[in-house]
């Protein structure tokens, strides 16, 4: 026993010691059949506590406290994670939009606050510099097509005096009129990838108006027979009846463009001749041109390839070895531009069409008067 621990002690100090400590040593006690046994244990082993008391009530409802904390702590974590998630959602939402029209090569401006400002700083700044890239390559193109312009007038211009020159002979006349009409072709590649170009970067405006597409037809079928067409092609309009007072918001010289673009195809690929149909329908929901020939059409391994394969000027593929000309590329692209799409079918020796479809249907007009009131086609 440690020294000045009394021997004797009163009823008091016992009362007081079992429940605590003597003179600062931790002590226990126990009830035995010889007395009382107190147990000591050096200062600072035990920890004792005094006023461990607690109602029975409290003691019952405790697992109830627990279990209800429990239950508040997990509702917070959802709320707060709901939130969480929430706010990240919001913010998430504009970013993968804003990457899916950067896919696309059109530029876009991010505005974010919080945590994913520097994911929008980034995607900005690449639509800076997609945008710059697209504008050198769209200014190269149209400087390029401006240079080649000047020197092809003048090689057009000699050919075609030597080609009426009636003292040259007639092989270097002949050649002459070769030179001529291969000029043209470049003059008019050289236009078509201006307008591509153009039209890919959404640098081409649109001068959009009511066009009555009936008329459009027959305007482009009469100026390709006034300019003369060779007699081993045939040119035809079919509209229907429903279709001839429709009218669509569009750009009539793009659309005119595209169908020149078509026209020229079935020429090109049926040098033996063939009969061009050109033909306007429409149903209550879109409206349709249909550029068709009764060519040698396409076998089924080609139509597939033209329509699953990209264009060269479109991919990134330097062994690709699909070569089609710009034609089909700036129908696309203009159909595109007008919210509308294009169709293509095909089959050897069957003949050859184009559907050009605008997904919203005009509005025409009976009598061809816009001020007598917009009617649905096919209603």
């Amino acid at each position: 026993m440690p020294e000045g621990i009394p021997t004797r002690y009163t009823i008091q100090d016992v009362a007081v010691f079992s429940k605590g400590y003597l003179q600062d040593y931790p002590v226990f006690v126990r009830n035995t059949d010889n007395g009382l046994l107190v147990l000591g244990y050096p200062k600072d082993s035990f920890m004792k506590l005094t006023g461990n008391y607690f109602p029975i009530r409290a003691i019952r409802i405790f697992p109830l406290f627990i279990t209800g904390i429990l239950a508040i702590d997990i509702v917070l974590l959802f709320l707060v994670y709901y939130l969480s998630k929430r706010k990240i959602s919001k913010n998430t939402e504009p970013i993968m939009a804003s990457i899916k029209t950067l896919s696309t090569g059109k530029p876009v401006d991010l505005s974010i606050r919080g945590e994913l400002s520097e994911i929008a700083d980034s995607v900005n700044q690449a639509s800076q510099v997609l945008s710059r890239q697209n504008q050198a390559r769209a200014n190269w193109i149209s400087g390029v097509s401006h240079d080649i312009r000047t020197p092809l007038s003048m090689i057009m211009g000699y050919a075609q005096r030597i080609a009426r020159d009636h003292a040259a002979s007639e092989n270097i006349q002949r050649e002459a009129e070769i030179i001529q009409a291969q000029s043209v072709k470049i003059k008019d590649l050289v236009q078509d990838l201006n307008l591509v170009s153009q039209l890919e970067y959404e640098m081409q405006p649109l001068h959009k108006e009511p066009v009555r597409l009936s008329k459009l037809l027959r305007s482009y079928a009469a100026d390709l027979l006034n300019t003369g067409i060779d007699e081993r092609h045939s040119i035809e309009v079919l509209i229907s009846p429903e279709a001839e007072p429709v009218a669509v918001e569009c750009d009539a010289r793009l659309i005119s463009r595209a169908i020149g673009n078509l026209v020229q195809n079935s020429i090109n690929h049926n040098p033996q001749g063939c009969n061009i149909l050109l033909s306007l329908d429409c149903s209550s929901e879109d409206v349709s041109i249909t550029v068709a020939d009764n060519g040698v059409g396409m076998p089924a391994e080609g139509l597939r390839e033209l329509k699953e394969k990209p264009h060269y000027m479109e991919s990134t593929d330097e062994q690709l070895d699909l070569r089609h000309g710009l034609g089909l590329l700036l129908v696309r692209q203009i159909m595109g531009a007008h919210g509308g799409t294009m169709e293509i079918k095909s089959a050897p020796q069957d003949g050859y069409q184009t559907i050009l479809t605008f997904q919203t249907a005009g509005q025409p007009h009976p009598n061809g008067d816009p001020a007598s009131g917009p009617k649905r086609c096919g209603v």
